[in-house]
């Protein structure tokens, strides 16, 4: 197999395209030959990206909460990268309602009704991989992070679940677990918790944060026919932080 083209002749599609994990994925995927759909709840973003990708790469705007919207856009997809997420900073008696609502939303429900809508299309073509973005904090506790702590638990869970309801179909669905990522999102919450990035570096076991390259070389091996023997995984990429 050339690694280079691994996905020559699939389509492939990318929630949360517009910046970070998903910018990076969906360059990956479209590097080594996919068809890439860049899927964005603003989709600026990823004309942007898309337009600088080149030819084999289009633009999407999609919430990924509203399940008539996802059933149209993900139904033809060889390959799902559920990337889309967002984050909550706070212990739960601080936690607003409406934020534990909107972080389950778009983390969880999100990730659920992408999965629900692509597996009958990968069934009829005779298979399929999906890679959910989970966390480490879907692992282990991590402070002041409640909400969404409780969506990437539950995307590690639903990720086995489907795992196992789809095996059978060729459908592979797997989860990548990173720890802490120089992102623009970890730079934003940096700001909003009075951190920084020298401290969040000086916590890793390695002394530095990982990269959206990284992640983005894991969900391209899980969703490659190189892991054509993994399903129901959780891809733990953290440095060391969940060793120690």
């Amino acid at each position: 197999m050339d690694r280079r083209r691994r996905f020559t002749g699939k389509r492939a599609l990318v929630t949360g395209a517009g910046s970070g994990i998903g910018e990076a994925v969906a360059g990956r995927l479209h590097e080594e030959g996919a068809e890439v759909v860049l899927t964005n709840v603003n989709v600026e973003p990823v004309e942007a990206i898309a337009a600088e990708l080149g030819e084999g790469a289009s633009a999407v705007p999609l919430d990924v909460r509203d399940e008539d919207a996802v059933r149209e856009v993900v139904r033809d997809v060889d390959v799902l990268a559920n990337v889309a997420g967002i984050g909550s900073t706070t212990a739960a008696p601080d936690t607003p309602l409406e934020v534990w609502e909107d972080v389950l939303a778009v983390n969880a429900r999100g990730t659920f009704l992408c999965c629900k809508h692509a597996i009958p299309g990968m069934v009829e073509r005779g298979g399929g991989s999906i890679v959910n973005m989970s966390s480490v904090a879907g692992l282990v506790g991590l402070r002041n992070r409640v909400a969404y702590s409780a969506s990437k638990g539950a995307v590690i869970a639903m990720t086995r679940a489907l795992a196992v309801d789809h095996v059978g179909d060729g459908v592979r669905v797997n989860a990548v677990c990173p720890g802490t990522v120089d992102t623009p999102w970890v730079r934003r919450l940096v700001e909003e918790i009075g951190e920084s990035l020298e401290a969040l570096r000086a916590r890793q076991l390695m002394g530095r944060l990982g990269t959206t390259e990284e992640i983005a070389g894991a969900v391209a091996y899980l969703a490659s026919d190189e892991a054509a023997f993994v399903t129901g995984t959780a891809f733990v990429i953290d440095g060391g932080l969940t060793a120690a």
